[in-house]
C-alpha cells in the first residue's frame, strides 16, 4: 500500500467494505481459487462498476491507481473499472502494462476491458503480440482476451488464429482462454477457423473444449454443430484445473465478446 496517501486508501476501503454482501462473497471465494479468502471483501459488480465511475471524477483515483500492490481482491476489481474507463490511450496503455503483473486471477484479468481500445486497435495489435509473449499466464489470458474482443469481426486476419494456436501452455486459465477464442472464432469466423481443428493444431484438450463451448453456442447452426462433433479427440490429459475453477470459461462477463452463446 502506498505511503504517500494513507488517509485517501484507507477510507476508500473504509468504504468498499460498507458496500460487502457476506453472501455474494462466499459466492466469489468458491469461484476464485487462486485467490486467498481473506482478500475478497464480497463488492457485487454493479455496485463496484458504479463505485468505479463516481471515483474516477475525484483526486483519489489517481493516487488508488499508483497504490500497487493492493491488498483486497475487490480493489484489484477496482483498478480493471477505473481502467476500462480511462479515456486518453496512451495513459490507459501506461497504466495498465503497470497493473498487469499484479493481476492473479480469471476474474479481474476478464474484467480489464478498456473502451478506448476500440479507437487504436492498429497500435493495440502491437502490444496484444508483446502480451501473447508473456511468461505470465494472466498477462496471456488478458492479450488473447484482446486479440478475440477486438480482431474476430471486421478486423479479423487469419494470421491471428496462428498466434492463438502458437500457444503451448499447461495453465488451466489460459488453455481455457485458447478454448474460449477458437469456440468465439468458429462463430464468428467458421470458414477460417475451421481447419485450425481439422488439422489437429491445438493440444487435445483444448480442441475439445473448444469445440464442447462451439456445439453449446446459438449462433453455431445444427449442421456445423454436427460436424464439429465428429472432429473430436480423444484428450491425452486434463488441464491442471483448480479446485472450485469455474467449468466454463470464466468469463466474469466483463468483456464485451460478442458471446458465442
Amino acid at each position: 500500500m502506498s505511503q504517500k496517501e494513507p488517509s485517501l486508501l484507507t477510507r476508500l476501503q473504509t468504504e468498499l467494505f460498507q458496500m460487502q454482501d457476506p453472501g455474494y462473497r462466499a459466492f466469489q471465494c468458491k469461484l476464485l481459487p487462486t485467490v486467498p479468502p481473506e482478500t475478497v471483501i464480497g463488492v457485487r459488480t454493479p455496485a463496484l462498476r458504479a463505485y468505479a465511475k463516481e471515483l474516477l471524477k475525484t483526486e483519489t483515483a489517481a493516487a488508488f491507481l499508483q497504490a500497487l500492490p493492493h491488498s483486497y481482491f475487490d480493489e484489484n476489481q477496482l483498478h480493471a473499472f477505473l481502467l476500462s474507463e480511462l479515456r486518453d490511450y496512451p495513459r490507459c496503455l501506461a497504466e495498465l502494462e503497470r497493473f498487469l503483473p499484479y493481476v492473479d486471477n480469471w476474474a479481474t484479468c476478464d474484467q480489464l476491458s478498456p473502451r478506448v481500445f476500440r479507437k487504436h486497435r492498429p497500435e493495440l495489435l502491437e502490444r496484444i503480440r508483446v502480451w501473447l509473449a508473456s511468461d505470465a499466464p494472466y498477462t496471456v489470458r488478458f492479450g488473447l482476451g484482446m486479440l478475440m474482443e477486438h480482431f474476430l469481426d471486421g478486423d479479423f486476419r487469419p494470421e491471428y488464429l496462428d498466434w492463438a494456436s502458437a500457444l503451448r501452455w499447461e495453465d488451466y486459465y489460459v488453455k481455457m482462454m485458447v478454448a474460449w477464442y477458437f469456440a468465439t472464432a468458429l462463430a464468428k469466423q467458421y470458414e477460417s477457423a475451421l481447419p485450425c481443428l481439422e488439422q489437429g493444431r491445438l493440444d487435445a484438450w483444448t480442441h475439445c473444449k473448444a469445440i464442447q463451448k462451439a456445439i453449446e453456442s446459438r449462433r453455431i447452426p445444427p449442421e456445423r454443430k454436427a460436424y464439429l462433433k465428429t472432429l473430436k479427440r480423444k484428450p491425452t490429459g486434463e488441464a491442471a484445473r483448480p479446485q472450485s475453477a469455474p467449468s466454463e470459461s470464466g468469463n466474469s462477463k466483463g468483456r464485451n465478446t460478442g458471446s458465442i452463446r
